[in-house]
């Protein structure tokens, strides 16, 4: 018994069931104390974010991706290259046709290219690094925005360091905590660093400024995103996109049960002839972009992300959906994003205002819905002079 009794000479009768089953009868009046609960004389630990997904080793796409690497080993060494992960991964690029990713689940994927790399040190008695190669050859540039965010940016900067990428800019603006330490120590990113706030927007064009990449992926310091997730989003630059897409749209309330937020998304897309994008916006991240979208719009719309998608969507680029990652639920809360009604949420607003704005100009007052059926002469009425679609 591991507890106490108060009253000394009256103890617990213990006997067995003819089941076998063991039944504890407390004799009437005897109190039992509980034993308390041991103090926790541990200071008080700051939460540490790990992210880590562990590969289905014995899942058919690791067991192919691991042969793969073994037979390269015998091949081909990157001992002496100044950029191992890059010169690996295009390795990697060359059984990729075989693993059918177009139609695999991501999570297939994932275990074969971390297969292939257990598979090469394996084969060249070495312990296997993290590494996640990615699907592509072309250039990546991370561009990571942030504000006092030393809880996080260090996971977001571990996983990073586990992917091939060229590039790594983290914009650091008004922070007054050990964000830009942290930064240094952990990656060897480009910082660039504001005393003052300049929000996360202007952080991400000036990163798509300094970038050169192929492709550029934005995410933000206080989101922790496991790199297999961020896979997709690469993957759809690749595969022809322009603009990738996080889908936040599973992970919304219905559309009566929506907020103005939501509703001001749906109806610019609505009004881009794109309803398919449902409420889905560069101004959620993670999301990528091309080169040719940076090159086709400039680096100066990204300060306002939805006149961005506007003016790539009338210049004929791709947008569609990257990945799917749940961040509704975990952004941060902060005091400007609290409440119904928050500077946040006026913020957005406003943007759409402009891109809405933005898209008359290039359309019409009517954007690309027509007027066939009024005759607004006979009541003395006129047409907007920018209303390519009025029929008088």
């Amino acid at each position: 018994m591991n507890k106490r009794l108060s009253k000394k000479g009256k103890a617990p009768t213990i006997y067995r069931a003819p089941q076998g089953r063991t039944k504890t009868v407390i004799p009437r009046g005897l109190k039992i104390k509980k034993r308390a609960k041991p103090v926790n004389q541990r200071p008080h630990v700051r939460k540490k974010y790990r992210l880590t997904i562990t590969p289905h080793q014995s899942s058919r796409s690791h067991r192919l991706g691991k042969r793969a690497g073994k037979t390269d080993a015998a091949k081909y060494s990157i001992e002496h290259e100044p950029f191992q992960k890059k010169v690996l991964n295009g390795y990697w690029m060359k059984h990729l046709p075989s693993f059918n990713i177009k139609r695999a689940p991501w999570k297939h994927y994932a275990d074969a290219a971390k297969g292939y790399v257990h598979g090469y040190f394996k084969a060249k008695g070495q312990p296997p690094h993290d590494w996640l190669l990615v699907p592509t050859n072309k250039s990546i540039a991370a561009i990571i925005t942030v504000k006092n965010e030393e809880d996080t940016i260090g996971a977001i900067l571990r996983q990073l360091n586990r992917l091939p990428l060229d590039e790594v800019f983290v914009i650091v603006n008004g922070s007054s905590d050990r964000s830009f330490d942290i930064t240094r120590n952990v990656s060897h990113a480009v910082v660039v660093s504001y005393p003052q706030a300049v929000g996360h927007d202007v952080g991400r064009a000036i990163g798509a400024n300094l970038a050169q990449s192929d492709i550029l992926l934005f995410l933000d310091g206080d989101i922790p995103i496991q790199a297999e997730k961020l896979i997709p989003f690469i993957y759809g630059i690749e595969n022809g996109l322009d603009v990738a897409l996080n889908d936040v749209t599973p992970y919304l309330s219905s559309f009566a049960r929506s907020d103005s937020v939501t509703y001001m998304k749906q109806f610019l897309n609505v009004a881009l002839k794109r309803p398919d994008l449902a409420a889905n916006s560069m101004t959620a991240v993670p999301h990528a972009l091309s080169r040719k979208t940076v090159k086709t719009i400039g680096f100066h719309p990204l300060i306002v992300p939805p006149k961005a998608q506007v003016l790539a969507s009338m210049n004929g680029l791709k947008i569609g959906i990257g990945g799917c990652i749940n961040v509704i639920n975990r952004n941060k809360l902060r005091e400007g994003n609290v409440g119904m009604k928050n500077n946040t949420a006026d913020l957005i607003i406003g943007d759409h205002i402009e891109a809405i704005k933005l898209a008359t100009e290039q359309s019409g007052a009517r954007l690309d819905f027509v007027d066939t059926q009024r005759k607004r002469a006979y009541a003395g009425g006129q047409r907007h002079a920018d209303d390519k679609h009025y029929h008088p």
